[in-house]
């Protein structure tokens, strides 16, 4: 029940950041500027820095809501540096996965798909081998509460423009979701669970990919 209640909590706080950034920026017709910290907050950050720098790889269940509001489950895979991979639970046929350089979003059955630059999207920051979240990326926006820290980060080196809100659970010393807002506003919120640190993991599931057009 407390972990329910929490869940609600972070979609509730992340929504509502997450919708207030998308009308500043249509409001303004550009980014939305960083903020300033307290001394308490850069601290709050440093922990979910720390929380991303104590491992190499990561296995764990997902849930995603989609833009459009459609829910899709499955597994995702990390693996340091670079490497990220989520498998969606059939009969769904996509796979988002990187080998280190490129974001590939396919679809198996077709084996057709996109590419883009893993370095251009917020996802860069979470597959670094060492992150710095305070020096590395912009502050949007941070939220405190009931035991959960909310921030919305930019990366610095992002070139298609974005953010990403990660949610990260104090008490049990866990992220608890993320939320992707791409440069269009769209939101795609990943909810995740039975997340395990430094699992083995074959370097093989990260090659799966389509060929990149000339």
């Amino acid at each position: 029940m407390n972990r329910l209640f929490k869940l609600v909590s972070a979609i509730c706080v992340t929504l509502s950041l997450a919708f207030s950034f998308t009308s500043m920026a249509d409001a303004a017709g550009k980014k939305v500027p960083a903020i300033a910290l307290s001394e308490e907050q850069a601290a709050a950050v440093q922990k979910i820095n720390a929380y991303f720098n104590s491992f190499q790889s990561l296995r764990g269940d997902f849930t995603q809501i989609s833009p459009k509001g459609q829910a899709l489950r499955g597994v995702l895979s990390l693996s340091k540096p670079g490497n990220i991979r989520f498998d969606y639970a059939p009969p769904n046929p996509l796979l988002i996965v990187s080998d280190g350089r490129w974001l590939t979003i396919m679809n198996r059955d077709k084996q057709k798909g996109d590419q883009v630059p893993l370095k251009s999207t917020p996802l860069r920051l979470i597959v670094a081998p060492t992150i710095d979240l305070l020096k590395e990326a912009d502050v949007l926006a941070f939220e405190q509460s009931e035991g959960l820290t909310t921030v919305a980060l930019a990366d610095k080196k992002g070139s298609l423009g974005g953010h990403i809100i990660l949610t990260f659970d104090e008490t049990n010393d866990v992220l608890q979701q993320w939320v992707v807002v791409d440069g269009k506003g769209r939101r795609t919120t990943v909810q995740f669970a039975n997340l395990e640190k430094n699992v083995k993991l074959d370097k093989k599931i990260f090659l799966e990919t389509i060929k990149r057009k000339q």
